[in-house]
């Protein structure tokens, strides 16, 4: 069954109108909350300060601007409400995990710690079946699937059917940039301040057929975790 994201995701769910006004008062908190960053640096000269302050508010507000703009453009696809993938470009698929916006309006905050990783989990791996079933009933067969992760291990993913390698030091520089986005999403994971290491991030990369060949044990892991 082809995932439905209107059906499932809250932000999705809404109007176009009530989209936006969730984007603008997103923008206008960051604002607020930069303006006295922006008075104390004045004050001290050390303009560094806003600098910084201004470089984790745009990080956060990001997702909920970028991301939205381009699933509605194509540019990302969503397979679950955690697992999200770029348009397919030169037969090369990057997968990616959810965004701050995902866990804002996905994740019950009513749920504990162990629940809210346990559904983060279950969605990579339907996410992960969706994204199988898509590509398995299409054309193209010969599509290969990459992406990078700090959740996942190394002998999880080699589980899962991906190869993996060590982190290269660009990709490293790109998770890097955002950690302050990464801090405050696996801070809302586990239910408490939480710090992402870095040091285990691995990049991954799989064919179709190396998926497909585990597609049973995915199904069962993610209906256990349901």
């Amino acid at each position: 069954m082809k995932f439905k994201l209107e059906n499932t995701h809250p932000f999705y769910q809404k109007t176009e109108k009530e989209k936006k006004a969730i984007q603008l008062k997103v923008v206008a908190i960051a604002f607020l909350l930069f303006i006295p960053s922006l008075l104390l640096a004045w004050q001290t000269k050390i303009f560094f300060i806003a600098i910084f302050v201004f470089y984790l508010l745009i990080t956060i507000i990001a997702p909920f601007i970028d991301v939205p703009t381009n699933q509605k453009t194509g540019i990302l696809i969503y397979y679950s409400n955690f697992l999200i993938t770029e348009k397919e470009k030169n037969g090369v698929v990057k997968i990616h995990g959810g965004t701050l916006l995902d866990y804002y309006f996905v994740l019950n905050f009513k749920w504990n710690g162990q629940q809210r990783t346990n559904y983060i989990l279950q969605q990579y791996l339907e996410g992960l079946l969706n994204l199988i079933e898509t590509y398995e009933n299409g054309e193209n067969k010969r599509v290969k699937f990459t992406g990078t992760t700090y959740i996942l291990n190394a002998r999880t993913a080699e589980k899962l059917g991906f190869k993996t390698r060590k982190i290269d030091s660009v990709q490293l520089l790109i998770l890097s940039m955002n950690y302050f986005n990464l801090l405050t999403s696996n801070s809302m994971a586990k239910r408490k301040l939480a710090f992402p290491n870095l040091r285990k991030a691995i990049s991954f990369e799989a064919n179709l057929e190396d998926l497909i060949e585990k597609k049973a044990l995915i199904k069962a892991l993610s209906d256990r975790l349901k």
